[in-house]
């Protein structure tokens, strides 16, 4: 466990850890999805660890970056970190809006009344961007997102359009409103739940503009940011798991009349997995703690998403081969976590693309440390 917390991030680590073990107990083959969010969340409250997302002005208690990272590592090492219901909903792109939009959307969005989604991505034959035209007092939106994360039961989405003339913005867009259609509904591997979506001649209010216009895709690419950090020190505990996981295995084959070749392989496989796992929470940590300190941390947080990913899916799959054929049954914890692990590689931007902008961001730019 890295070192160096202070008394309130240790005491962070142990409600976290908690509130995990607790989860983790959860019958959770005898719930509904609804059940197990609202269970999770009534645990996650009493913990204190609910809140942490969420900014004092809103009620919340305002984590830092580090904070989420111990929080979301000590879930994740529970094996629970992907039930819904552990973290209040972030206002993300919403606090930056006006105040009709924080009035209308916000606070709702905040107390899980409403459901919010995120459209960044175009369908890859589409002929132009997502695009608005001003009309005044309102905007008129034409165009399709592909994988509105969040979307197939979204009560609004955060869209980023071309303006017309102006260039890259972020719009608040109802999903009753006229002229916005669901062309479909489709869950991915990791069990989560997406949409893509049409808009043809929608009428916006100008108001549900995030901020000033031109600046959209950079704020969209700040949520993208925090995303990746979320998902990066869920993937570090994710390791923590699986290397529990694989140890319990081997403390009960030396228990029994096994191959002992067989076995010292599985532990110098095992001491390579906690090796890889060492190097996740050393780069994860020490991002989190330039994000504090309000470095330029693009190029840190990408590669932390990266080598926390692919270090996850690496040692899922090595887990199974060391354990065999019963880590494949439905109802062994090493199978759901293969297909949602598998996912992460490709969340918020595959490893290859980051990689490349890892090297824009050196060569080209001359940003961040790597």
């Amino acid at each position: 466990m890295p070192d160096f917390l202070n008394d309130a991030q240790r005491d962070i680590q142990q409600r976290a850890h908690s509130l995990g073990r607790q989860v983790a107990s959860l019958d959770t083959d005898s719930l509904e999805a609804h059940q197990i969010e609202s269970e999770t969340r009534a645990l996650s409250k009493q913990a204190g660890i609910y809140l942490l997302t969420q900014p004092a002005e809103f009620g919340g208690t305002a984590g830092t970056s580090l904070d989420l990272t111990i929080a979301r590592e000590a879930l994740g090492a529970c094996g629970v970190s992907h039930l819904p219901g552990l973290f209040g909903p972030m206002p993300g792109l919403l606090a930056q809006a006006s105040d009709h939009v924080r009035n209308k959307f916000l606070g709702p969005y905040l107390a899980g009344e409403a459901k919010g989604g995120f459209g960044f991505t175009e369908p890859p034959d589409a002929e132009r961007h997502t695009w608005a035209r001003d009309e005044g007092d309102h905007l008129v939106v034409n165009g399709h997102k592909s994988y509105v994360t969040g979307g197939s039961h979204a009560d609004f989405i955060n869209t980023l359009v071309e303006l017309e003339n102006v260039g890259p913005a972020m719009v608040v867009i109802e999903t009753n409103s006229p002229g916005v259609q669901i062309i479909r509904r489709f869950g991915s591997l990791d069990g989560t739940h997406h949409a893509s979506f049409s808009f043809t001649d929608v009428h916006v209010p100008r108001e549900h503009l995030i901020g000033e216009a031109g600046a959209g895709m950079k704020r969209a690419l700040d949520q993208v940011s925090a995303v990746r950090m979320a998902i990066a020190a869920d993937s570090l505990g994710q390791c923590s798991f699986v290397c529990d996981v694989v140890a319990e295995h081997l403390e009960q084959g030396r228990s029994s009349e096994t191959d002992t070749g067989s076995d010292q392989a599985g532990r110098v496989q095992f001491g390579r997995m906690r090796s890889q796992s060492y190097a996740v929470r050393s780069a994860v940590y020490r991002t989190a703690r330039l994000v504090d300190a309000e470095e330029n941390a693009v190029n840190e947080v990408m590669a932390s998403k990266v080598l926390a990913t692919e270090t996850l899916n690496l040692l899922v799959d090595v887990a199974i081969q060391i354990i065999g054929g019963e880590a494949l049954v439905d109802s062994h914890p090493l199978a759901s976590l293969f297909r949602r692990a598998r996912a992460t590689r490709l969340a918020e931007g595959p490893t290859d693309v980051l990689h490349a902008n890892i090297a824009r961001g050196y060569l080209d730019l001359h940003l961040g440390r790597i």
